[in-house]
């Protein structure tokens, strides 16, 4: 996927970026004359022209964070780097933004409505809740939008937060009878997955990220869930989240982990590589453990960085 003028032109039409009714007539006319040519070059004294210091702050980052992704031959390569050469001093934003992007583009030709739900997970923030034996993940943006609009219904528990009393949001869950739905819905995110052990959004975000990593790293996995981690020989893990991350190094380093911590792991996956020269050598016929968890306010973060800088892969020119 790569980069085009209107995509420059969608981030300067952001309210983070439009100039506010005080801003001064500089700012004013930068922004103009980015939106007709966004990728046009911005001298240092066009920025320190600007009157508001937020305001020159606010254009340096996102011209520096333009022109890293510009360097790049595509949005997936521009997003790889941005990982690996540090993404310190940008916006979250910008990068959940650039994520979408290169997720939909990996999902390009996919058909199935439950990966493609699931697969927003990697770019969208997600509130878990637990209801009527289902293991929910809801879209949290929409729920804070609903919950403010006072639209309220069944699933109380995906906005019960640390401290805060049970609030009822009326939200749909992604079943085999409304699939079919989800494709003229999608753009609203207003389908909850379900990934309680054996059910479809469980397996679909597995093979989400399989598509994933496929498309990013060109390494083909397989991934499966499973309910527990049951390995004597447990050698490598990915926490897909800060949350997961943090209990399964307590884990795997023999700690004690309180039970009411560890039932906030949502989801446990198992991946193999279908190549085991591209793993590192004491990795080789040795299973990676995935682990997706929520916070102590039910917020899901998944991190599809973790997965580029966390998997045992030797690198490719010494694996040929």
């Amino acid at each position: 996927m790569h980069a085009t003028p209107d995509l420059w032109r969608a981030f300067c039409a952001r309210p983070e970026l439009l100039p506010p009714p005080e801003a001064c007539e500089a700012e004013r006319t930068l922004h103009a004359a980015l939106l007709a040519e966004p990728l046009r070059a911005v001298p240092p004294a066009e920025l320190a022209a600007l009157a508001d210091a937020d305001a020159r702050e606010n254009w340096q980052v996102f011209l520096s964070f333009r022109d890293r992704v510009a360097a790049a031959p595509n949005l997936e390569a521009a997003w790889l780097r941005l990982y690996q050469q540090g993404v310190a001093g940008i916006p979250p934003l910008f990068l959940q933004m650039l994520t979408h992007l290169v997720v939909r583009s990996a999902m390009e030709g996919v058909g199935d409505p439950f990966v493609l739900r699931a697969a927003e997970c990697l770019f969208r923030p997600q509130r878990a809740g637990i209801h009527q034996g289902s293991t929910l993940l809801a879209d949290e943006e929409l729920l804070d939008m609903k919950s403010a609009e006072g639209d309220l219904g069944p699933l109380g528990n995906l906005l019960i937060e640390a401290g805060a009393p049970p609030r009822e949001i009326e939200i749909d869950v992604l079943t085999d009878a409304n699939a079919p739905a989800y494709f003229a819905r999608s753009d609203a995110h207003d389908f909850a997955l379900d990934i309680v052990e054996g059910s479809a959004g469980q397996k679909a975000l597995g093979r989400a990220i399989e598509i994933f990593l496929r498309h990013m790293l060109g390494e083909e996995v397989a991934i499966r869930p499973v309910p527990v981690i049951e390995d004597a020989n447990w050698t490598w893990h990915v926490g897909l989240d800060a949350e997961a991350t943090a209990i399964a190094n307590d884990l795997w380093h023999g700690k004690k982990v309180k039970q009411e911590r560890l039932a906030r792991i949502l989801w446990l996956g198992v991946l193999d590589f279908a190549d085991p020269s591209r793993v590192l050598p004491r990795m080789r016929g040795r299973p990676v453990y995935l682990a997706l968890a929520m916070d102590v306010a039910r917020k899901v973060r998944l991190k599809p960085q973790n997965l580029i800088a966390g998997l045992p892969l030797t690198p490719r020119e010494a694996a040929a």
